[in-house]
């Protein structure tokens, strides 16, 4: 199975980190074929970033997500630019923090990430690790066990905050809510 997935949010929310991560997890840990891939651009200067992540168990033959399997939005901005490129079968995690208007008639799943990432950490940018769990727990398309692993190696601090905020995300995720 391939599973094409876009993160995308304002520079500076570790939208980038959250999408290195996730490959590293489905690579190293659940021994996927990925392809990640980022762009820049004005990014660093709160502009739209975005990054792409395709996980497969088999090979992946076109390096490029076309229209995601699922498409994480942390922003207005990356919301109404990126519905413009899904499928109907697209499923939509979105940051009630930062988005205020959806189409309701998209596969939009509604999660307050900014604020769990605020009460359990402290901190904003987490709120890619807070996302990387809610795609681990609605999904399933990476394992829980395989983004701890990356964690841990990836962080010298923090590590046990960006794990707990992991671990709020999955339990959420799990729980769903279509919004």
């Amino acid at each position: 199975m391939k599973t094409e997935i876009r993160l995308a949010g304002s520079g500076g929310q570790g939208i980038i980190l959250a999408s290195i991560l996730l490959a590293e997890a489905a690579s190293i840990y659940d021994q996927k074929n990925v392809l990640q891939s980022q762009v820049y651009g004005a990014a660093a200067r709160g502009e739209i970033s975005k990054a792409d992540v395709i996980i497969s168990d088999s090979e992946i033959y076109f390096p490029e997500v076309r229209s995601p399997d699922i498409l994480l939005t942390l922003t207005q901005d990356s919301y109404d630019t990126f519905i413009k490129h899904i499928k109907l079968t697209t499923l939509i995690i979105v940051d009630d923090f930062y988005v205020k208007t959806i189409d309701k008639s998209l596969n939009n799943y509604v999660f307050s990430i900014t604020d769990i990432a605020l009460n359990t950490t402290q901190k904003r940018i987490s709120s890619n690790i807070v996302a990387l769990g809610i795609i681990s727990g609605l999904t399933g398309v990476v394992s829980l066990d395989a983004l701890t692993e990356t964690i841990k190696n990836h962080f010298k601090e923090g590590v046990q905050k960006n794990i707990e905020a992991l671990y709020m995300g999955y339990k959420i995720g799990i729980g769903g809510k279509n919004g």
